[in-house]
Formats: C-alpha cells, sequence, structure tokens
C-alpha cells in the first residue's frame, strides 16, 4: 500500500520542507490544484515527475477567484481521495493550507494581471477571476520557489496569464502546459462535471464536438465569421447558455480573421443548466 506523502500547512513548515527535498540540487516541479482531483490533474502529476527530480502537489481552493454568486462553498473537497491519489502517484511533498495562511489578516497586497488576463474572454464573464489566480499563484510560486510549475490547457486563458506573470515578474519559474484530458467521448475532464445531471452529462461532449467541426471548417479555407456563428448556432441548438465561441491568436489571445495570422486557438465557455464548462482546442 502506498505511504502517503507529507503534507505541510503552514509557510515555515513547506520552505523546510522544500528545502530538503532540494538536497543535492534536486529540481522541484510544482503542480497547483483545488483538490477535487481526477485524471487529468493525475496526468498533471506524471509529468511533473517526468520533469523534475522531486514534485510538489498544492491543493487549496482560492477565494478570491470566486465572486460572491459562486461556488466557492459548494466546490468539491475530497480530500481523502485526493491524499490516496496523491500518494499512489509517489509525490514528495502535499502543499495543503488553510486561507488564514495564504491570507492572513491584514493581507492587502493584490496583482493585477493584463495582456492575456484582458483579452474578453474569462474576463468579460468573471471580472474577478484572473487578479485572484494570479494573486494565489504569485504566491505559490514564491513559497515553493519551484523551478517549474504544471498547468493543465483546459484553462488556456489562465495558462497563457500565468505564462505572462512568471515572465513579468522575473519569477524564476518556467510554465509548462499539460494537454487536456478527456472522457471518452470527449468532454475535457473537470471537477465541476459532477454538477451535471445525467442528462446534462449526456449533453455535454457537444462543446467538444462543435468545436472540432468548426476546426475543420476553418481548416478548409470557410470564412472565419461564418464558420464560427455556425458552431455558435449549433451549441445553443443544443441547449447550451453561450457566453463565448471565439477563435484568437495561440500565444497573445488577439482576435484573428484567418489562419494567415498565427496559430489559433479555439475558446468556449457556456452553461448547461447550472454548471459553466469551458474547453478549448487548437485549430
Amino acid at each position: 500500500m502506498p505511504r502517503n506523502p507529507p503534507v505541510v500547512r503552514t509557510v515555515p513548515a513547506l520552505r523546510r520542507a522544500v528545502d530538503a527535498l532540494r538536497a543535492r540540487k534536486a529540481t522541484v516541479a510544482l503542480v497547483p490544484t483545488m483538490g477535487a482531483l481526477h485524471d487529468g490533474h493525475v496526468s498533471l502529476v506524471r509529468l511533473a515527475k517526468r520533469r523534475a527530480r522531486r514534485v510538489v502537489v498544492s491543493i487549496f481552493v482560492n477565494p478570491t477567484q470566486f465572486a460572491p454568486t459562486e461556488d466557492f462553498g459548494s466546490y468539491p473537497r475530497t480530500w481523502k481521495e485526493d491524499l490516496a491519489k496523491l500518494a499512489a502517484e509517489d509525490v514528495d511533498l502535499i502543499w495543503h493550507p488553510e486561507v488564514k495562511a495564504m491570507y492572513p489578516d491584514g493581507f492587502a497586497t493584490r496583482i493585477v494581471p493584463e495582456g492575456p488576463a484582458t483579452a474578453g474572454l474569462e474576463d468579460r464573464f468573471r471580472p474577478h477571476f484572473f487578479g485572484g489566480v494570479a494573486t494565489v499563484v504569485g504566491k505559490l510560486f514564491t513559497q515553493v520557489r519551484p523551478d517549474m510549475a504544471i498547468f493543465g490547457e483546459k484553462d488556456f486563458q489562465q495558462l497563457r496569464v500565468v505564462t505572462q506573470m512568471a515572465a513579468d515578474l522575473d519569477l524564476g519559474v518556467k510554465v509548462i502546459g499539460s494537454k487536456t484530458v478527456r472522457e471518452r467521448d470527449g468532454l475535457a475532464m473537470s471537477s465541476r462535471n459532477v454538477y451535471l445531471s445525467a442528462e446534462e452529462r449526456r449533453v455535454a461532449p457537444v462543446l467538444h464536438r462543435v468545436m472540432k467541426a468548426t476546426a475543420g471548417r476553418l481548416r478548409a479555407g470557410e470564412d472565419t465569421a461564418k464558420a464560427m456563428a455556425a458552431g455558435a448556432a449549433d451549441i445553443t441548438a443544443a441547449g447550451f447558455k453561450l457566453d463565448y465561441l471565439e477563435v484568437r491568436h495561440a500565444a497573445t489571445l488577439a482576435p484573428i480573421a484567418s489562419l494567415k495570422d498565427g496559430p489559433m486557438r479555439m475558446l468556449v465557455a457556456a452553461k448547461l443548466g447550472t454548471t459553466r464548462l469551458i474547453d478549448n482546442i487548437a485549430v
């Protein structure tokens, strides 16, 4: 039976544990998570283990990236199951702080990202989100001081925001994106998928199918606006409330008109019932 990895809950204990991991100049990778781990998270851990000698996984449901109307209180928390998964993957350390360890009384400094954080995608619907993400990830990077950090590509705008922040602030962390892990029917794995009813779960893979079909139309030379409008109509017809279906430059997230403008990424966000799903693919 796998042994549980050490768990630390205060910054001083974390620093001591990471210093010990760095013996003999071992490289350290960080996998930031909010828990409720699934196979997508496991794939991040496995990539981290391939890229570094030591792996630290953080589990922290970050309140500053949730609006008052969002699901902070009900976000899935599955500590025992998470611990078992990480033990099975033989991670070296789990950083599992309380909210007060991350945001002690008097906390008054926040990171306000621009660039990809103001691209008019997630930020248009969740204006609070990337400030909360940048602040907590900035703290995680300075707390753990990893050589690299692994993030999933499913949250593609977040990946671009964190990559930009690490470079702009000279944090010395290489941010590595890992391919989205999907269910057999194409639905991107997400901790929030547990919110879907049985019927909604049946419909949810439509997002990925429409994106693939729309990308095929773009590659075949169809007018971008026409192809995207048809894809949006298909998503709405399936019962989703669409927030956006956009094709953007893969590096900057700037709007582009055609394949000639550079590498493209298609991004989508839509609600199915009360569950908001996001996804993206390369075009």
